[in-house]
């Protein structure tokens, strides 16, 4: 049985999101343990660790990943979910990035053994954090990847993204820091994409004037 058949679209998600690093580099919490090189890997298939200033060829890399990922497939067989292989694959992706410990304590699991590919696939969208909570804009295009590939073979509506304009719409409060995430934001939108925006938002509308004049001067002018 050729890996590369088997896991194409898990294997093309991960080297295209992680990445490949021909030297082991420290944890960036720790500053040292646990080691990093290829593509995610920790550990040789023998089970040792991967230590710094080791170093790793694209090939060594690909087949350390290929035995990742079997381990992970096996794992996932035997909580008898019975998903099709496009979702099984995205779901390789999302723990060769997560971990197998994260995943087994999520609400993923639950929702599939109830069929509930929708709320699964929304709950892969909500891990785009650090170990800080900070948004990692890499990890959104990760998980969109993921979840386009999750819904491959279902009748599913793409579920939103990690409702992270939500979050912030809800707690704006037109302090300093949030004003200048706007601006920075606005200017990296594509104009048609913002005008869309701004139309469906019905920005300028009769809805906005029940604001004085010159609480928008204060936000949007200083």
């Amino acid at each position: 049985m050729s890996p590369m058949s088997d896991f194409s679209n898990a294997v093309n998600l991960i080297c295209k999101h992680a990445g490949y690093n021909e030297k082991a580099y420290a944890d960036p919490i720790t500053g040292a343990e646990p080691y990093t090189f290829g593509y995610g890997t920790q550990f040789y298939p023998d089970g040792s660790s991967v230590k710094g200033e080791q170093c790793c060829s694209k090939e060594k890399a690909i087949e350390y990943l290929f035995h990742e990922l079997n381990i992970i497939d096996d794992l996932l067989d035997k909580l008898n979910l019975g998903l099709p292989k496009s979702m099984q694959e995205a779901l390789l992706s999302f723990i060769h990035s997560i971990g197998w410990e994260s995943f087994l304590y999520s609400n993923i699991i639950d929702s599939l053994e109830e069929d509930n590919f929708y709320a699964a696939a929304e709950e892969l969208g909500r891990w785009v954090f650090d170990e800080e909570h900070s948004v990692i804009g890499g990890l959104i295009e990760r998980r969109n990847d993921e979840i386009q590939l999750f819904l491959k073979e279902v009748e599913a509506v793409l579920p939103p993204s990690t409702e992270i304009l939500l979050a912030a719409f809800r707690e704006y409060s037109a302090a300093e820091n949030e004003v200048i995430a706007i601006r920075q934001l606005e200017r990296k939108i594509s104009p048609h994409i913002l005008s869309v925006f701004a139309n469906e938002f019905k920005v300028g509308s009769t809805q906005w004037l029940r604001y004085p004049m010159e609480d928008f001067d204060d936000i949007f002018n200083s």
